[in-house]
């Protein structure tokens, strides 16, 4: 097995990273810092004086330890007081540098391109929000208490230096080979850590796809190849962390022979010096029961290791979604347009998912602000893909894209997708209430806006039948609405966003021919006012377009109104008659 150590450079780069957040709480810090300082001087002295009562106690001199009593019961009892007040700070600083880690990661990873977010499992991020955001923040207050106990137990180290330096050099020689082999058990630990929490992350991944695609997975019968697919990844986990804990557990055990072995060792040694009055009985009781003490100080030694350990592999995961290269970020040019009228152009489009098959080929058309123009054509042909790219979720194609005769390359971010809303065929619904679906894409949206865009879009009459009306939860992904009613929402909140350009991508197949008429009435209502593309199955949707697209294959086929293709087209007239004749 191969050793790796860990990079100073690298892990004094990640404080330096981190310490930005801290900086943030600089008041609360000082005070930890001080109460820290404060703990540590308590626990320096408070050892000397419990030798000395000891000593008091074995010679008899009560005077003596009746001071030294009450100095101890003073100092232990200022001692607590600030322990309370360092604990308090430490609470707030750590929730609050933990909170916003977590908010910079969930900001960055809203920036990592799509195709980033598809190509990896949500496990990998969701670890690297809650899991690796925890343990950097905890690296502050874990090396604070390391260094309090460092400093009080030093405080006995002193102290057996002051009494006996035979027995201080035992210990010092015993704690030195504990503490090498203490190392040497947390460096082989973490050589396979990263290789457990990759393992973590794809488990976390697969219960996020278990409970979101729950129904699929029932109507399919696929439960038991899910779970099984689960066993195996906990199967191949569960040996990773046995090989990791079997070799620490035996290394433990090795710790504590060693201990045992220095007790016994310690014994002897005491016999020796005792019989060449080289030590009283009564220094030895002092010095024998400040042995855990000597124990605990090289034990902190070794957790300063361990933390750094943690904190430097969390640290390179939370940085990889922060800083690095790994997962590409979205880019937007600098162009801010205050206002668009909403026309735009493709120009010998190109584009393909994987750099293998092309989705579109050289497509090139125009659309003039506030007309209505549909895509039609079977399933792949692109067209969906064509509102992928003009809402820039992919930027890796050929050719231009414009608005308003803008490159949309060159525009910032507010530019773009504050005028565009798309509406999906399966829209994601926030596990939030129905009023709160609408605040997250507009703040300071009024409930009789929210109520306004819900009629005009046939949802209001269901919404009102609830329980908790406007104020109901509607489950993750909106598990507890229909497909039709998730649709109904998503075109609410499209129609509260009043973006100059909405693009319906299939938004109405899962609704009844009753609500899909009410909806194409809204969409005619908005006619005029706004640039609208449809992408339909069902031609009866768009033939009201002021233009009608056919592609096929990723190309153009044909454009024009819904008489004119039916007219030219033997494609378009052939879906068409297929149509109605369904309908008959």
């Amino acid at each position: 097995m191969g050793k790796k150590k860990i990079d100073k450079k690298e892990t004094w780069q990640n404080f330096k990273q981190t310490f930005k957040y801290v900086k943030k709480h600089k008041v609360r810090f000082i005070i930890y810092a001080i109460t820290a300082v404060l703990i540590s001087v308590i626990g320096v002295i408070v050892p000397y004086l419990s030798a000395q009562e000891l000593l008091a106690i074995t010679g008899a001199d009560f005077n003596s330890l009746e001071h030294l009593a009450i100095l101890i019961f003073l100092l232990g009892g200022f001692k607590q007081g600030v322990n309370y007040l360092n604990f308090r700070v430490a609470d707030k600083v750590y929730i609050t540098i933990s909170k916003d880690i977590q908010i910079d990661l969930a900001r960055e990873t809203l920036k990592i391109k799509t195709q980033e977010i598809e190509k990896n499992t949500t496990g990998l991020f969701i670890d690297r929000l809650t899991g690796d955001a925890n343990s950097i923040a905890n690296i502050y207050g874990n090396l604070a208490d390391a260094l309090i106990n460092i400093l009080t137990n030093g405080g006995i180290i002193i102290t057996i230096f002051i009494l006996n330096k035979f027995i201080f050099g035992f210990y010092l020689i015993t704690s030195l080979i504990k503490l090498l082999l203490n190392q040497y058990r947390i460096k082989v630990f973490y050589q396979n850590d990263k290789k457990i929490r990759e393992g973590r992350e794809k488990n976390v991944g697969l219960f996020s796809e278990l409970v979101r695609g729950e129904k699929d997975i029932k109507v399919l019968n696929a439960e038991s190849s899910f779970l099984n697919n689960i066993n195996s990844s906990f199967e191949n986990l569960t040996k990773q962390i046995e090989e990791r804990n079997k070799t620490n557990r035996f290394l433990h055990s090795a710790l504590g022979f060693i201990s045992e072995t220095a007790n016994l060792l310690l014994i002897l040694l005491a016999i020796l010096l005792i019989k060449n009055n080289y030590l009283t009985i009564a220094t030895f009781i002092v010095l024998y029961n400040y042995r855990n003490g000597v124990s605990s100080l090289f034990n902190y030694l070794s957790y300063f290791g361990e933390f750094i350990n943690d904190f430097s592999l969390s640290s390179k995961r939370v940085f990889e979604v922060l800083n690095s290269n790994k997962f590409a970020k979205e880019s937007f040019g600098n162009k801010h347009l205050k206002h668009i009228k909403g026309d735009f152009e493709f120009q010998n489009v190109g584009f393909s998912y994987d750099n293998k098959r092309e989705v579109l080929k050289n497509v090139s058309f125009k659309v003039p602000a506030n007309h209505t123009v549909s895509f039609v054509g079977k399933s792949g042909a692109g067209k969906s893909t064509i509102f992928a790219l003009l809402a820039k979720l992919y930027d890796n194609y050929t050719g231009k894209i414009l608005i308003d005769g803008n490159d949309i390359k060159d525009l910032d971010k507010d530019s773009l997708r504050g005028n565009i809303s798309i509406i999906n065929q399966n829209p994601y619904i926030f596990n939030m209430s129905i009023k709160d679906n609408f605040r997250v894409i507009k703040e300071n949206i009024t409930d009789k806006e929210i109520i306004e865009t819900c009629k005009n879009a046939s949802l209001h009459d269901y919404i009102m039948s609830l329980p908790e009306k406007y104020d109901t939860v509607v489950g993750e992904g909106g598990v507890n609405l229909s497909g039709g009613q998730k649709q109904r929402l998503a075109i609410a909140r499209a129609f509260a966003q009043k973006t100059e350009i909405i693009l319906f991508d299939e938004a109405t197949s899962a609704l009844d021919n009753e609500t899909q008429g009410k909806i194409t009435e809204a969409i005619n209502n908005l006619k005029k006012d706004y640039t609208i593309l449809i992408i339909a199955h069902r031609l009866s949707t768009v033939i009201n377009s002021d233009k009608i697209i056919f592609i096929d294959e990723g190309k153009i086929i044909d454009e024009g109104t819904h008489e004119e293709l039916l007219k030219n087209n033997k494609e378009y007239k052939k879906l068409y008659e297929l149509e109605l004749k369904k309908a008959r």
